[in-house]
């Protein structure tokens, strides 16, 4: 009871094991993770000694069935988390199921952090509600199951910010002689080994991790007048060289020509190619056609009621009660969230997924709102007042959740009336995850020979399918559909409308008023 105490945000993180250890089996494979996770299992050639000595070694086999899409997607979060999944694994869960609960824990993992980097500026209790603000964002607890991707960038991401802070913050620690203040050596370079691991796995998970680099940077120069200017590059060095190298080993693509490839893959993600089309406002555009509206809109409908309000009542609190040079450190916070989202509108890359490839940029949102709940602490004296309004706020993520569950992704807030208000408007379960329950629903209606043709994806549908259904891929197979077969079909891009628009659904899947799937049975 005395570590709850001294560190309330493990409360936080036990309740919310307690309900993804409960809860992980409900959610469904989304589109992108079966071959990525594919990915993940070949991947363990590259590093095989035995391959390497065998006369025939050739990388492209560390790349899987879908190299083409994946090869040049850093694979480090997959490569670190693919032991835990076998493990889990080998007590008796599924394969998607595990990756849905070692996703879970890696945004804990984020939680945890975030809330180690907040309290830096705020005072514990305003750090633990602002933790779980953000923890229990809807949208984010949803990707934080099936999203392989963007959710262990935010994590890493954070943890680069973090760690890279309190690198600077160790050199500032120093006495004048230069000598740690630690009797050994780990203690005072702890900060930057950590700092150089996590930006090396955010640099391989995605090209946009060197962002945490340049604001650590900034804060370093912020603090020279209590750091020598030779302790400051000497330190940076060594951090610039062991985060280039894990980056290197965690990303076999760059090994034969590190250089070339970085720069490739940088153009690559940059112009991010698609031939996806998004549902935004009521029309339909392609990914790189976007209006420059688009994120700031999202942003305003997708995070719950409270948090814009926190956000920039916390914005004016942060500001007003600092001093010059914590002004300009609160700046660099700020840059966090405002260089990549200007990047987004004034650039205008193809977006598409609602905005999960940006979700990093949300922490400083969250961290503002922490100066809101120190403020609100405040103005209400009374411990009970205070507990029952923070209680409110986060309320406003809660009960959706609970509502939307496993489909807490799809959420968008009363601005644009819930997800059933955004519904054929805006896009809301745009991964597919809804065919785990339409399937298993299926599977208990099914006789021998089921025949499901599947409009787009038919390997999610196959994965939970039982013996007696026979999956079909729709688009090259539509011609074999007889009388009596099933088709399943997602309303995604409003897809749902191009084909037995008017037949009666045989299977439904919706939340909150708004229908995520349709399995319809051919007349």
């Amino acid at each position: 009871m005395q570590k709850l105490r001294q560190n309330p945000i493990l409360i936080l993180l036990i309740v919310n094991l307690a309900i993804g250890l409960t809860t992980f089996r409900s959610y469904g494979l989304s589109w992108d993770e079966p071959l990525f996770y594919d990915y993940a299992n070949a991947l363990p050639y590259a590093y095989s000694p035995s391959e390497w000595f065998s006369g025939n070694f050739n990388l492209e086999n560390a790349f899987g069935s879908s190299s083409a899409d994946h090869a040049n997607r850093g694979p480090a979060y997959i490569l670190i988390a693919r032991p835990i999944v076998s493990l889990i694994e080998t007590l008796g869960s599924d394969n998607a199921s595990a990756w849905h609960l070692v996703n879970f824990l890696t945004f804990q993992l984020g939680v945890f952090l975030f809330h180690r980097f907040a309290s830096k500026w705020m005072s514990g209790t305003s750090a633990l509600a602002a933790s779980a603000l953000f923890a229990w964002q809807p949208l984010l607890w949803g990707h934080a199951f099936i999203n392989p991707k963007d959710i262990p960038f935010l994590v890493f991401f954070i943890g680069s910010i973090c760690f890279g802070f309190e690198m600077v913050d160790e050199l500032v620690r120093k006495d004048p002689k230069g000598f740690p203040s630690s009797r050994t050596l780990w203690k005072p370079l702890r900060p930057t080994l950590l700092a150089a691991f996590f930006l090396g796995i955010a640099t391989s998970i995605r090209v946009l991790g060197p962002l945490a680099a340049m604001l650590t940077g900034l804060y370093g120069l912020s603090q020279l007048n209590k750091i020598k200017l030779g302790e400051l590059i000497k330190r940076f060095a060594m951090y610039a060289v062991l985060t280039l190298l894990i980056a290197f080993i965690a990303w076999p693509y760059l090994w034969t020509n590190p250089l070339q490839k970085f720069v490739e893959v940088f153009g690559f993600m940059s112009d991010n190619p698609t031939q996806l089309t998004v549902l935004f406002n009521g029309e339909q555009y392609k990914a790189d056609e976007l209006p420059r509206r688009y994120l700031p809109t999202l942003l305003g409908y997708t995070l719950t009621e409270p948090v814009w309000l926190l956000f920039f009542l916390g914005l004016a609190v942060g500001f007003w009660k600092s001093n010059n040079k914590q002004r300009f450190t609160l700046a660099l916070i700020l840059l966090w969230f405002l260089i990549p989202a200007a990047y987004v509108i004034l650039r205008k890359p193809p977006m598409y997924d609602g905005f999960r490839h940006f979700l990093f940029i949300l922490p400083p949102v969250f961290i503002f709102s922490g100066f809101a709940f120190e403020k609100l602490a405040e103005l209400i004296k009374n411990n009970w007042a205070g507990l029952i309004s923070v209680a409110a706020i986060l309320m406003f993520g809660i009960i959706p959740s609970i509502q939307l569950h496993p489909y807490q992704y799809a959420y968008y807030n009363s601005f644009i009336g819930r997800t059933d208000g955004a519904f054929r408007t805006y896009e809301t379960e745009y991964w597919l995850t809804c065919y785990r329950e339409a399937v298993v629903r299926l599977n208990k209606e099914a006789g021998a020979g089921t025949q499901l043709f599947v409009r787009r994806e038919p390997y999610i549908a196959a994965y939970y399918a039982s013996p007696e259904i026979t999956i079909r891929d729709f688009r090259s197979e539509a011609k074999d559909m007889q009388p009596g077969d099933f088709y399943l079909v997602n309303t995604r891009s409003n897809e749902d409308l191009k084909f037995l628009r008017d037949q009666p659904a045989f299977i439904q899947v919706a939340r909150q008023g708004a229908d995520f799937c349709f399995i319809k049975q051919a007349p």
